[in-house]
Order: structure tokens, then C-alpha cells, then sequence
């Protein structure tokens, strides 16, 4: 299990040696051929991370263009969340669906679900990530059997990003229709995964990190991992995300991965970001991971604003989510700000997006064939 992995992790002394590496380190990296399949070095994987690599953005962004259309030609993947359920019995300081905050509280009906299913399937698309608060007992297995069982026969991929489960668990959604999971770590440094996940069954990160084991026992054809970008250190969990994707690679080498790059914004929650992470650091980090895994999906999340992503589109993501409500039943029901995640900085529709991709030469990409 990564739990016992991470353990054998000091965060302390990998925060300074990726803070000791100077511009030699990031000159030697980028003068050298980038191995594909994910055999960069982790100690080239911090020099790219560390501060000392902020004046070769433009080389970083370049080499990271140039693979990522070698492994991906000019495609950029489409989906789209569809949530379930704000219901939660967790606390967690950043999130608007923590059960702390006074919001109001929706879970969808099968009926419901269907609906706003059929609306997404008219828009075009084919991806869908089905997401749910921490309430098994009302969104655990039996419910997400159900939903994925109709869905299934109109949508060629379904993933889900819901808590922790345990291996029979996924092996029955598998059997359903299954095609991927997501669950982001939210920040591998253990003290501040403490002082963030205050009450309810997140507040045992063991759980959590053992969760994607389980899913690569089973037989997931795609895992997700990321970090939740503005808790802590942003060079320092990208690391240990790193560690943690080498790790499942080496045992499960038959699946596929991705990791998402949500950076901290407002939510309900009235969270007031404790380390936020600059434009330029952003850049940086996407680039770092498009040289340290060419083979990965990058995933930009609709947190940040159309501007930006018409930019960052062009330096190694290769998946972008679309058209997003962050609350039950936003697009069948009406947007409503009182049970909303989160906010969104780019509300553009799917033709928009897949209009301003086609104009920068990208072939917009539904469904995911590679994968199959």
C-alpha cells in the first residue's frame, strides 16, 4: 500500500532539496532528450519544480508543447462532471459541501439524474464524471450501481469521483459500467491534512491513500490522482504526487492515469487560500509534469477563467473539462449558488470551447478511444 510508501517520505528534507537545486540542474535537464514513458528522474523532477527553474519558462513551456503533441497530436479530451449529491459528512475547511457550511442540500433522483444526463448527451458529450459528497448510506455503492448502470447505455465512459471505497465496491461498478476513477489526495503533507479535514471518515488520509490500490487490484482501466493546489507547498505535493504515481505504475502497469490540476478557489466555505499559486507557478508546474510523464493526461480544470485556459491549452494539458455546473441538478434544474462546490471561472458551453480549440488547431476529442 502507498500509505507504508510515504512513510519512508521526509517532507522536510525534500522541500530542501528542491529548494537547493540551482540553474545548472534545470539547464542539464533541458539540454538532455526528455525519456518518454515516465523515466524522468525525480531529481530532475525537482530541479524543474524548484524556483531555480522560473527563468526557463519559455524553454520548460516549448519542450512541454512539443511532447505533448507527439504523444497526443493536436487532440484535447472534453468532459464534463455531473453531480449527484452535495451531501456530506465530512468537514473540510475549503470545500462548499462540507457539513459545516449552511447550504442547501440536494441529492438527485434516478429520474432526475436521467434528465440532467439527457441534456448533457444533446450538448454532445460522451465523458461523463459522476461526483457525490461522504454520505455512503444515502450515495454509496447502491445508489452509484443504479445511475451507472442506466447511464451506461447512453454514455461510452463513465467515471466517478467519490470517496474512498473498498475493492468490492469497484469491482461491482466495474461490472456496471465503470470506466475510471478520480481521488485527489488533496495535499500529501500529513500535518496539513490534519488541520483541513477537521471531522467525518477523510480525516484518515491512510484511507485515502490506499484507495487507488485497491482500484489497480480491481482492474480500473483509469485512475486519477491530483493535489488541491493553494493548501500547501504546491512544488513540494507535486513531488510527492509524483512518488505516488511512479509507485502505482510500477505495480499496476496495465492502467491508465491522469492528474488534475484544480487550483484553491472561493467556495461557500469562505476559505481564504493559505498558499496560492501564482500564473507563472502554474505554468511551471504543468510543464514539469507534461516533461516528467509524457504519457499522462493533464487535465485543466473550468477553476480557471477562459482567458487562461485558451492560453495554457498550448503548453501540455491534453483534457479539459467543459460546460460545468459544480451543484445537483445545475443544468436540468437551474444553477443554484446555494449548493454549489465551488465556483467556476470559465462558464462557456461546449461548442464555445470546441470552437476556440479548432481555432488553435486542436481536434476536440468526446470520447476518449485511446483508452479502449
Amino acid at each position: 500500500m502507498f500509505s507504508n510508501e510515504l512513510a519512508l517520505l521526509n517532507w522536510e528534507q525534500e522541500r530542501k532539496s528542491i529548494y537547493a537545486k540551482s540553474a545548472d540542474d534545470v539547464r542539464k535537464v533541458l539540454a538532455s532528450e526528455i525519456p518518454a514513458m515516465g523515466q524522468l528522474p525525480f531529481e530532475d523532477f525537482k530541479a524543474l519544480l524548484s524556483p531555480a527553474a522560473a527563468p526557463f519558462l519559455e524553454n520548460m513551456a516549448q519542450k512541454s508543447a512539443a511532447l505533448t503533441r507527439r504523444r497526443f497530436g493536436n487532440t484535447m479530451q472534453l468532459f464534463t462532471p455531473l453531480y449527484l449529491s452535495n451531501l456530506c459528512s465530512n468537514s473540510c475547511t475549503y470545500c462548499g459541501f462540507s457539513a459545516s457550511n449552511r447550504i442547501s442540500r440536494k441529492t438527485l433522483s434516478l429520474e432526475e439524474v436521467l434528465d440532467e444526463a439527457r441534456i448533457l448527451k444533446d450538448k454532445g458529450f460522451k465523458h461523463l464524471l459522476l461526483v457525490t459528497g461522504d454520505v455512503p448510506r444515502k450515495v454509496g455503492l447502491p445508489y452509484l450501481a443504479q445511475i451507472i448502470r442506466f447511464l451506461a447505455q447512453a454514455f461510452p465512459q463513465i467515471s466517478i469521483e467519490v470517496p474512498p471505497m473498498e475493492e468490492a465496491d469497484y469491482q461491482a461498478l466495474i461490472a456496471e459500467g465503470l470506466y475510471g476513477v478520480c481521488l485527489y489526495q488533496e495535499t500529501y503533507n500529513p500535518v496539513c491534512y490534519r488541520q483541513h479535514h477537521l471531522k467525518g471518515s477523510k480525516r484518515d488520509m491512510a484511507n485515502r491513500l490506499n484507495a487507488p490500490d485497491k482500484m489497480g487490484n480491481q482492474g480500473v482501466q483509469k485512475i486519477g490522482l491530483g493535489v488541491l493546489l493553494g493548501l500547501e507547498d504546491w512544488r513540494v505535493d507535486s513531488l510527492f504526487c509524483g512518488h505516488h504515481l511512479r509507485y502505482l505504475q510500477q505495480h499496476f502497469w496495465k492502467t491508465r492515469y491522469s492528474l488534475s490540476l484544480p487550483r484553491l478557489q472561493p467556495s461557500s466555505a469562505d476559505f481564504q487560500v493559505p498558499k496560492p499559486v501564482a500564473d507563472r507557478d502554474f505554468v511551471q508546474l504543468i510543464t514539469a509534469w507534461r516533461l516528467f510523464d509524457p504519457d499522462i493526461d493533464l487535465i485543466l480544470s473550468t477553476r480557471e477563467s477562459a482567458r487562461l485556459r485558451d492560453r495554457l491549452c498550448r503548453v501540455g494539458v491534453n483534457a479539459m473539462s467543459a460546460d460545468v455546473r459544480t451543484e445537483p441538478g445545475g443544468h436540468a434544474l437551474g444553477e443554484n449558488a446555494k449548493r454549489r462546490q465551488f465556483e467556476v471561472g470559465d462558464h462557456r458551453s461546449l461548442n464555445e470551447i470546441a470552437d476556440m480549440l479548432k481555432c488553435q488547431g486542436f481536434s476536440p476529442i468526446l470520447k476518449d478511444w485511446g483508452w479502449l
